[in-house]
Formats: C-alpha cells, sequence, structure tokens
C-alpha cells in the first residue's frame, strides 16, 4: 500500500499517491501514473500499488486536487475544466520529485488511461526527466495541450487503441505518431480488436476486456523495463 504525499511543483505544491516496491533497491526506475477523468480514484491508486509490485518507485498526481466522481456527466465537466497549464505543473514536478528519491536512477516514464492517456504521451514534451511514456486510449485533443513534440528527440512513446475509438488510424493517434517519429522519438502501437474504451479499467466491467487487459499490461512493463534501465 502507498502513502499520500506532497511535492513541490514550479513554485507551488502538489498531491499525490506515491507506492514503493518492497525493499526499493537503489538504482530503480520510476513511474507517472496519470488519471482517468474520474479523478484520482481507487483503481488508479491500485494500478500504483501493482507498478510498486513490479519494482517501480510509482507517483500517481491528484490533477483534481482532491475532487473525484463516479458520475460520466461531472467527469466530464471535470476534464473540460481542468487547467492544462496546471496539470503540466503537476506532472513536470512529480517527475522532479521522482527524480529526487534516493532509490531512482533518474530515468522516468509516464503511463496514462483515456484523458490521462493524453496527457502521459504530453508528459514526454513536458520534462527531460521523462524519456518513455505509454498511452491508453488517449482521449483528449492535442489542441488543448499545445505539445512541443521536437521535445521527444531521443524518447519512446506506446499507445495502446481500443477499436471502439477508432484504433491506431483514428486521426490524434495518427498525428501523435507521425510528430514523434518526425522529432527523432520511437513511437509502438498497439489495436485491441474488439475492445471499447477503457477496456483496461477492471473497475467497469461493461467495458472491460481481461484478456486485452494483460496483454497490454504485459507490453507496458516490457516497455518500461527496456527503456528505463
Amino acid at each position: 500500500m502507498g502513502d499520500l504525499v506532497s511535492y513541490r511543483s514550479n513554485g507551488g505544491t502538489s498531491e499525490g499517491y506515491l507506492a514503493r516496491p518492497a525493499g526499493e533497491p537503489a538504482g530503480g526506475a520510476a513511474v507517472i501514473v496519470i488519471q482517468e477523468w474520474w479523478g484520482l480514484v481507487p483503481h488508479i491508486r491500485e494500478l500504483v500499488d501493482r507498478f510498486a509490485e513490479e519494482g517501480f518507485v510509482a507517483l500517481a498526481p491528484d490533477l483534481y486536487h482532491g475532487v473525484q466522481t463516479a458520475e460520466p456527466d461531472a467527469a466530464g465537466k471535470l476534464m473540460m475544466g481542468l487547467a492544462m497549464d496546471q496539470a503540466a505543473k503537476d506532472i513536470a514536478g512529480a517527475a522532479a520529485y521522482l527524480a529526487e528519491q534516493p532509490t531512482v536512477s533518474g530515468r522516468i516514464g509516464c503511463v496514462g488511461f483515456c484523458m490521462g492517456g493524453s496527457l502521459a504521451l504530453w508528459s514526454g514534451t513536458l520534462s527531460d526527466r521523462v524519456v518513455a511514456t505509454a498511452g491508453f486510449y488517449p482521449a483528449v485533443p492535442w489542441e488543448r495541450m499545445r505539445p512541443e513534440w521536437d521535445n521527444y528527440a531521443g524518447k519512446a512513446a506506446l499507445i495502446h487503441c481500443s477499436e471502439e475509438d477508432g484504433t491506431s488510424a483514428a486521426p490524434g493517434i495518427q498525428q501523435a505518431r507521425e510528430l514523434i517519429a518526425k522529432a527523432g522519438g520511437e513511437v509502438s502501437i498497439h489495436d485491441y480488436p474488439g475492445t471499447q474504451h477503457a477496456f483496461f479499467n477492471d473497475d467497469r466491467p461493461e467495458v472491460y476486456d481481461a484478456d486485452a487487459a494483460t496483454l497490454a499490461w504485459a507490453r507496458t512493463l516490457e516497455f518500461f523495463r527496456a527503456r528505463l534501465s
């Protein structure tokens, strides 16, 4: 089980949920976990714990600063009201906080889901410390973030696409692929046939796909282990 922590964020303070591996040997890697539009709900905290069990120091920033919901209409309003400049500070601050931990080697990854999938891919443009990103069915238009894709030089991205969202053929996915590659980054994209948006979320049985989730999780761990070691 992890703990709630506070960390510096561009002159201010942000909060998040942090979990550490048992034993936590020095020189380990770290991962930022970005929430869906629901907020820092138990599902996201459980994912932070799962990453810690796999050997990563993991931190989920609380981008809604204490607010969460289980209602789609309310979640949509929270997502649309998210101040992207503050989200950028929270994410970059999380990377700096993890890099300062004595057992972290300094190589940081970032993974996110739905809204957080877009924010995770964006994180590769926000911090030099974030060198590998993984986005599950990214859902926020890039125009809201205005990412500086050139910052992906020498970095890598992994994108998991659901069929419901249009697979890897969706315009936003193709745009990210093209611009990251143009910047000199590497992009790996996987489609999951027959899946709905949020297929990884086992708290939502109406969309959860166990086979796809298991495969995507294995691919994500392999990606981070290769890129953050």
